[in-house]
């Protein structure tokens, strides 16, 4: 007997049987956990509650615009008529208007540029610096961004402040200095910076944690790679770090601007409540039009366009995100 016959042969398994064939799927059906109208049944509560916060409020302002609205309208003595595009007209007319707009915008641009340099050499610092000093830095910002405006207008009053105010006082300790006494709102340029530096000192905090969080996206791989190849810190930033962060910056300076086109309560604290004909923006000046003059009809067509000129911006955002995303 040899050992090829006393070898058990190995027993092969039974095939698996097949599964059965799926039915086949309809074309244009796919399954869904629930209906097409499931969405719209979540969103039902929020829709409805800025329908009425947000809605109601804009219908209204469209209406006022097109009407003649004053005292006589409000307390019932008279009805209110329709005007058609007559405030409009009276309003672009004005040179007045064209004024504020030119110096809105003036304003806004001053703010977001200040607020994005500063945020960005903020953020790329605190890259740059040990985790307790980043732990700090953060507590700081996020106690100033936290701060009500009213405090923080009340205490950049104090700090400007002619007689008593601290920034005179420290500046005039400077050789050839005498800053003490000086007004600081006797003129519209002077007024608007110091409430430009507060905007920028309110704004900054949140473009900075943004930023931040923005900057651990990039790969590190790829600046190390840049600087073999011989790149420094500003070619590592230009053609590393901004890339990558331009969809942030996008958006932080569309809704910097938006934010800062709307500046109201800096500017009617710090002038107490009256601000002059230098110090006036679209905000404050439609405000005046409609609760000083009493014409609110005027004052609501000059708010309409503010809010037309703001869409502008948004469309404008809305292209250079759709171009990134092509680009992706």
């Amino acid at each position: 007997m040899t050992a090829a016959d006393t070898t058990t042969p190995a027993k092969v398994p039974p095939p698996r049987p097949a599964p059965p064939p799926s039915a086949p799927r309809r074309p244009g059906v796919e399954r869904t956990s629930g209906g097409a109208g499931t969405p719209w049944l979540l969103l039902a509560p929020c829709l409805l509650i800025l329908a009425l916060v947000l809605g109601y409020p804009l219908v209204r302002l469209v209406t006022l615009s097109f009407q003649k609205y004053g005292q006589p309208q409000l307390w019932g003595f008279q009805p209110a008529e329709s005007v058609g595009f007559g405030n409009f007209t009276k309003v672009l007319g004005d040179g007045e208007f064209w004024a504020v707009v030119l110096r809105t915008i003036v304003f806004a641009a001053g703010c977001v540029i200040f607020t994005m340099v500063a945020g960005m050499l903020i953020a790329l610092l605190l890259q740059r610096v040990s985790g307790w000093v980043k732990t700090l830095v953060n507590i700081a910002l996020v106690a100033s961004w936290g701060m009500p405006i009213i405090v923080a207008t009340t205490v950049f009053k104090w700090l400007f402040d002619a007689d008593y105010g601290i920034l005179n006082a420290l500046l005039s300790k400077l050789p050839g200095v005498e800053m003490i006494g000086h007004n600081w709102f006797a003129s519209g340029p002077q007024g608007l910076a110091v409430i430009m530096l507060l905007v920028v000192w309110g704004a900054v905090p949140f473009v900075v944690i943004t930023l931040s969080a923005g900057l651990t996206q990039v790969p590190a791989e790829l600046e190390e790679a840049a600087r073999l190849d011989g790149a420094g810190a500003w070619g590592v930033f230009r053609y590393v770090t901004l890339p990558i962060l331009k969809p942030v910056i996008v958006m932080l300076t569309t809704l910097s601007v938006i934010w800062d086109m709307g500046v109201f309560p800096q500017v009617f604290v710090m002038r107490n409540g009256h601000p002059e004909a230098e110090f006036q923006l679209l905000t404050t000046y439609s405000y005046d039009r409609a609760f000083v003059v009493n014409d609110y009809a005027q004052g609501s067509a000059i708010a309409l366009l503010t809010v037309v000129l703001l869409l502008g911006v948004v469309a404008v955002y809305m292209r250079q995100m759709l171009k990134i995303g092509e680009v992706e």
